[in-house]
């Protein structure tokens, strides 16, 4: 080898080493780039307007399928109607397309008109089920930023609740359109509460306390919905930062490790390093596996969380169940876990 050739190699290495630096470099500042514009958008959301009798809202099915469900939407419709409220249904809403609720694009379709129509002030989802993270990326929510809406449900909206929390922008976890099916007595605080949550009324609760609850106090944003959906939405751009959050988890139809392993799934996240508190729904349906998991699903998550010191709320009465109180995500909110009432106030 000559003298020009090893010069011309020891040249390309450091050139190869520098390059590499330099990219190395970018990709940390783009990466703490979002993670500074996710902070900043978290400490001053935009709470859509509430709502005043004559608003508009429409109703519509992101996810799954609505078979004979037009005398229950119809109710839902009047439910709202008794508010003072006028009230739209999705043109596709009763479409079929297999599992859902229409083709992506129909079920787009309607989201996106409701999200573009100025004139309607609320989202109500008919149902969940699986399906709205299909759409999520099919919709364009410049108009939405320009005339922001409550988007409304649980479950599987918990994918809205996410997305259009990174946009900068409040949602209201509630009873959607079929919850009425259940019980009139049963959903009684779950219609007033969602009421109350759309038409801006106080907001807090008061509820026995567990004694599997970890004591404590503190204030934060809430965020959070259904663990799977949670879980789903990691690595994504729908994907939630909770750092200085409180976060709340439901879950319904799932094995106990299942639940430990989605857990588990945002505690390697960084879920939970910066967490101010936690909030545990409803965890209903779980089913039986073979092999027994030997302890409860307090027990599963309290192993989880061990090694921070922000409170645990259980058995808070919101997800699959007929007493599924309304909550803001995006709106900040105190956390008093005590040894016999703890209270969840929002400010």
């Amino acid at each position: 080898m000559n003298l020009d050739t090893f010069t011309k190699m020891i040249y390309m290495k450091r050139r190869i080493k520098y390059i590499f630096v330099v990219l190395s470099l970018v990709s940390f500042l783009s990466f703490g780039q979002t993670r500074i514009d996710s902070i900043s958008k978290t400490m001053d959301l935009i709470q859509p307007k509430y709502l005043k009798k004559g608003d508009s809202i429409m109703i519509v099915a992101s996810a799954g399928i609505l078979i004979n469900r037009n005398e229950i939407i119809d109710e839902a419709k009047k439910l709202a109607e008794s508010w003072g409220l006028k009230v739209f249904i999705g043109d596709h809403i009763f479409n079929q397309n297999n599992h859902f609720a229409g083709t992506d694009e129909e079920r787009a379709s309607d989201f996106q008109k409701a999200l573009d129509n100025p004139s309607i002030k609320a989202i109500w989802c008919a149902r969940g089920g699986y399906g709205s993270g299909r759409i999520l990326d099919k919709l364009d929510y410049k108009k939405f930023k320009a005339s922001p809406k409550w988007i409304v449900g649980y479950s599987d909206i918990t994918a809205f609740h996410s997305h259009i929390y990174n946009l900068g922008f409040q949602t209201i976890h509630a009873m959607m359109a079929t919850s009425l099916l259940f019980d009139s007595k049963e959903t009684k605080q779950s219609i007033e509460t969602f009421r109350k949550a759309l038409f801006g009324e106080e907001l807090s609760y008061k509820i026995s306390s567990s004694g599997y609850n970890k004591i404590g106090e503190s204030e934060g944003i809430l965020v959070g919905g259904n663990l799977s959906i949670l879980q789903n939405m990691l690595g994504s751009v729908s994907q939630l930062n909770t750092d200085g959050h409180i976060l709340f988890i439901e879950e319904i139809g799932e094995y106990k490790y299942h639940i430990d392993r989605m857990l588990r799934g945002l505690k390697r996240a960084g879920y939970f390093n910066s967490c101010k508190g936690l909030i545990i729904g409803d965890i209903s349906n779980i089913k039986k596996n073979t092999t027994v998991w030997g302890g409860s699903i307090e027990d599963l998550v309290l192993d989880v969380v061990s090694e921070f010191d922000f409170p645990v709320l259980f058995n808070f009465p919101a997800g699959h169940e007929t007493d599924n109180r309304a909550l803001i995500f995006g709106k900040s909110m105190k956390l008093n876990v005590k040894p016999t009432i703890s209270e969840v106030i929002f400010k």
